[in-house]
């Protein structure tokens, strides 16, 4: 005899090792995922039946919706060229050009006309129709670099050269001395 009171069978014993049973699907889960797989082979027939339909159109089509491929106003048009194409700062500059009397004043913008802009050396060329408003512009040039980079960015215009004013056209004739500029001496 065993010094341990006998238990019921099963009681405290474990079922044998095994692979796990997992019940098998019933009818009801069975169509359910012979339904799923039936509607992802129609989605891909459907997908594979809409290229070739749009192959023979000549590609995609605008619908009724509206996508990446619809016209756009001007502006937006415009505004999303200059934003892919990295042209903000060049565009900005532009903007000064045509915006120039309310930038530097009335008084100024009568006298000092811009030329052009070097995006690369970040410079401002800015003509003058006298020697003194060039003067008067150079001293001005720290205030309205200021201005300008407050309105473009910072850094977007670090000099300005002040071009004076352009001397009549030269003539060239036989009443010239050899070597001598004319004119063009006293100006600039």
């Amino acid at each position: 005899m065993s010094t341990h009171p006998e238990q019921p069978e099963g009681f405290g014993t474990q079922p044998p090792p095994g692979p796990a049973k997992t019940p098998e699907p019933s009818g009801v889960d069975l169509a359910r995922v012979a339904l799923r797989a039936a509607k992802e082979q129609a989605r891909a027939r459907g997908n594979a039946a809409q290229q070739k339909k749009q192959a023979r159109r000549g590609g995609l089509r605008s619908g009724a919706r509206a996508d990446g491929r619809d016209p756009l106003p001007l502006g937006a048009a415009i505004n999303r060229l200059i934003t892919e194409r990295g042209w903000e700062k060049p565009a900005a500059v532009g903007g000064v050009m045509g915006r120039w009397p309310q930038m530097v004043g009335p008084e100024v913008a009568l006298h000092c006309e811009p030329q052009a802009y070097d995006e690369d050396a970040r410079v401002l060329t800015v003509q003058c129709d006298s020697t003194a408003w060039a003067t008067q512009l150079r001293l001005l040039a720290p205030q309205l670099v200021a201005r300008l980079n407050a309105d473009l960015g910072q850094g977007t215009v670090k000099m300005i050269k002040v071009l004076g004013p352009g001397g009549p056209g030269r003539r060239y004739g036989p009443l010239r001395a050899p070597g001598s500029t004319g004119p063009g001496d006293t100006y600039g």
